[in-house]
């Protein structure tokens, strides 16, 4: 257990394999594969590689950054968390019509990092009590994010102004970035269901 604390940064006590272990990992693999595709070689420009890279010890292959870490990173992504190779296929695609050079690379993380915050956000606030849905009823869940994600995407009634405005901000970030529904449907769940099994804290 101490050996992925000590990849994630955390104490003994903290939880391992959970939420944030998971956003660390997806960093790490779109880190490693802009890296692999832009030919990147400052790691100090990636630093969730970086850390990933020096922790694990992962050899450089062919002197090319982030080909092996990449492939390290997908293999724990499926072990740990179940991601299937489709979940992979569109990142690497998304990368490869987006990033074009270096200097797109921090813009796609931001606008990335900006897509995350908001669809997660606005998963909260849409599915509410359906999130306290007992985990093992994954399928029900699975069901209800699908649909939630559907009408972020397709909906353009909803009566909470505040709501609107973050629905449209996703929208153009998702234009930019250009993932599926399937895909953005299967990543909220993961986190949802990682979320799920995280200790509530005392004062909640």
């Amino acid at each position: 257990m101490g050996f992925w604390n000590k990849i994630f940064g955390k104490s003994d006590e903290q939880n391992v394999g959970g939420m944030e272990d998971f956003m660390s990992l997806i960093r790490v693999y779109f880190q490693a594969a802009m890296a692999a595709d832009l030919g990147i070689t400052n790691l100090a420009a990636l630093p969730d590689l970086r850390v990933f890279k020096a922790t694990l010890k992962v050899p450089t292959v062919n002197n090319k950054l982030g080909v092996g870490e990449r492939s390290r990173c997908k293999k724990m992504l499926k072990e740990m968390y179940g991601m299937e190779d489709d979940f992979f296929k569109e990142i690497d695609q998304s990368l490869r019509k987006r990033c074009k050079k270096i200097q797109d690379a921090q813009t796609y993380l931001l606008q990335f990092q900006g897509f995350t915050q908001d669809i997660m956000m606005l998963t909260g606030n849409l599915m509410k009590f359906k999130l306290r849905l007992p985990g093992f009823m994954k399928k029900a869940l699975y069901t209800m994010t699908e649909k939630t994600v559907g009408d972020i995407f397709n909906k353009n009634d909803f009566s909470d102004a505040s709501v609107m405005k973050t629905v449209v901000a996703v929208r153009q970030y998702n234009q930019r970035l250009g993932f599926s529904q399937k895909w953005v449907t299967d990543f909220v769940y993961k986190v949802v269901m990682l979320a799920k099994k995280e200790p509530k804290k005392a004062e909640e």
